[in-house]
């Protein structure tokens, strides 16, 4: 279905805001809106010249004029009082999407601290002698969401400074700094980029490039590790190009290696995208002998560190001879939130719950070591299935998110964390010189839309937010073949979008100038 004319404007709302005219506002806070009092010395629907305003539109009218089924649940509150100003199905638990890295980036700093790097490591077990290590060289993972192909190649370029040439002994990787995971969300398509294997070890958010173009013979296909200044090819995992018309992709494993096949009327001439990698560590350790191959480093085939006969903590022993260090923590996070990122957000989650006492043993585990923290930290019953937000189970409250927010908001560095989301126009155009500025963290699952953070309004306004908007029945009916795009998802989404704006334009207008 198409979407039609919204019927409300902003145009009226932005241009009294932008030439400071007085405007209409609520004096209480009901949870369906009715329409706006006039304070008292401003401006009611009609100027004083008798010319006609439009009235500010309820928010009740605006859920209704978005047409989006399901339930809308959404709470705004003063910044400063704590003071609920409106409300609607506040305490109704809904899917929140990517908005779960709101309490996941509140999780990892509490435990781990803003200054918290991660490391990955380079251990040898026995000296360098003639330019050989006289025992293994260990790969040790710290968990690093953010290690890329350039900072392995990096590592290589040190490992060659001090002159090693290579190893009597095994070329080790250790990834046991977190729990090997194939997937985030089992329920995904098998190609979503966004829906990748992690464990102690992690490389490019845990992709592989699969690039193709079409010959005279037919595709040729190739899969790299790429970053800017290296394009490693990787020979673990293999594509082959299959004729058949559904499903697009088929993901499988095969003596040791991911076996990828695509469809030929999918891919057209030529192109690229980035597949899930479900093995990450051995991925991670191949990419490094083929870059170490190339600073003449020559390295056996990579075994995990879980061998018989190697002793228990072995990367904790031996003379690390080279090291790469992530960003701080809050950079780190100021990333995920900015991309929503959910690798990162699941290996920052896993890492904060190991930090806690009790290592996880898998996400579920430790996602709920994060629905304990938030209860006992700040008496929210949230129920999480990970610490991304991907997985559909995850259950949260516009009221459970507003709290949080408000505690945030006095004692965490959220609000700078959090990225600037701008107005738009009917075109879909970023407003310039907006009045009405918003630092928020979306969410987003097919049927599901979430928004919440912070806007600073004109009249030194200061609002709390949360938006959750769920069709949940028609989520759950979308059969696996149609997922990835969804019919009418788009027009669905867009809708949700342009409601969360709205909403927000009206709080910013009726609640102007409140302190």
């Amino acid at each position: 279905m198409e979407d039609r004319p919204h019927s409300f404007s902003r145009r009226w709302l932005l241009g009294a805001l932008l030439s400071g005219a007085a405007l209409p506002a609520l004096a209480g806070a009901p949870a369906r809106s009715p329409r706006p009092e006039p304070r008292p010395g401003r401006l009611s629907a009609a100027s004083s010249s008798g010319s006609a305003r439009p009235a500010v539109p309820s928010a009740a009218a605006l859920v209704n004029e978005a047409r989006l089924g399901g339930t809308v649940g959404f709470v705004v509150a003063d910044a400063r009082s704590g003071a609920v100003l409106e409300s609607r199905h506040a305490d109704t638990a809904l899917p929140p999407g990517s908005v779960t890295k709101i309490f996941t980036t509140l999780y990892a700093l509490d435990r781990l601290g803003p200054d918290y790097r991660f490391a990955t490591r380079l251990i040898a077990t026995g000296p360098v002698i003639d330019g050989r290590i006289q025992g293994d060289l260990i790969l040790a993972g710290g968990g690093d969401p953010t290690l890329d192909t350039d900072a392995l190649g990096d590592l290589t370029t040190s490992l060659r400074a001090k002159g090693v040439r290579g190893v009597s002994g095994r070329f080790l990787f250790d990834a046991s700094a977190l729990p090997p995971i194939p997937e985030i969300d089992p329920g995904q398509p098998a190609q979503a980029g966004y829906n990748p294997g992690l464990s102690g070890l992690n490389l490019n958010f845990n992709r592989v490039y699969f690039e193709w173009k079409r010959g005279a013979e037919g595709y040729s296909a190739t899969m790299d590790a790429r970053g800017l200044r290296y394009r490693p090819a990787v020979g673990g995992i293999d594509i082959a190009v299959v004729d058949r018309p559904a499903p697009l992709y088929t993901y499988g494993e095969r003596g040791g290696k991911e076996l990828w096949t695509v469809a030929r009327g999918a891919l057209g001439r030529g192109g690229g995208r980035w597949l899930p990698v479900r093995h990450p560590a051995r991925y991670t350790a191949e990419v490094f002998r083929t870059l170490a191959a190339a600073q003449s480093i020559a390295l056996p085939a990579p075994q995990p560190a879980s061998l018989p006969g190697v002793p228990p903590g072995a990367s904790g022993a031996g003379t690390v001879l080279a090291s790469h260090r992530s960003a701080p923590l809050t950079e780190v996070l100021r990333e995920m939130l900015k991309y929503s990122t959910n690798l990162t957000a699941e290996t920052i989650g896993l890492t904060a719950s190991a930090a806690g006492g009790t290592a996880p043993a898998s996400l579920s585990a430790s996602a709920a070591q994060m629905a304990t923290w938030a209860r006992d930290r700040y008496g929210i019953a949230a129920h999480f299935t990970d610490h991304s937000g991907l997985g559909s189970g995850t259950r949260v409250t516009a009221a459970e998110l507003v709290r949080l927010l408000a505690a945030a908001n006095a004692n965490a560095p959220l609000r700078e964390l959090l990225k600037t989301v701008r107005l738009r126009d009917a075109r879909g155009r970023p407003i310039r010189n907006s009045p009405i500025q918003i630092r928020a963290k979306t969410g987003t699952l097919n049927f599901v839309s979430g928004l919440a953070g912070y806007v600073a309004a004109p009249g030194d306004t200061q609002l709390i937010f949360a938006i959750l908007t769920a069709d949940v029945p028609r989520r759950d009916a979308l059969p696996a073949s149609a997922r990835e795009r969804p019919p009418g998802g788009r027009s669905w989404l867009r809708r949700a979008r342009h409601l969360q704006q709205e909403l927000i334009t009206r709080w910013s207008t009726v609640y102007a100038g409140r302190n």
